[in-house]
């Protein structure tokens, strides 16, 4: 699945000044030609080192699990867990 992203995440980037043209043009038959996985609404936060797709913390790039995981083991440069 991580590397499906990837590819996903290349194929926006090569299309992305096609679509922006031909959204401008207003030719919707010409964007409708273009691959589907072309389109960045396709594209999925995963995390960097599972994959999960849920639970996604985007200022870290990990899911929750991991975060959790690697904050306790003090892997996180300025993250150390709550007390009061």
């Amino acid at each position: 699945m991580k590397a499906r992203e990837v590819k996903r995440a290349k194929l926006v980037a090569k299309y992305a000044e096609k679509r922006k043209a031909l959204k401008e043009a207003g030719d919707y038959a010409a964007l409708d030609k273009l691959p589907k996985n072309a389109s960045p609404v396709r594209l999925h936060n995963r995390c960097s080192l599972t994959g999960r797709p849920k639970g996604y913390m985007r200022a870290f790039g990990l899911s929750r699990i991991q975060f959790r995981e690697m904050a306790s083991a003090g892997l996180i440069p300025g993250v150390k867990k709550a007390s009061w």
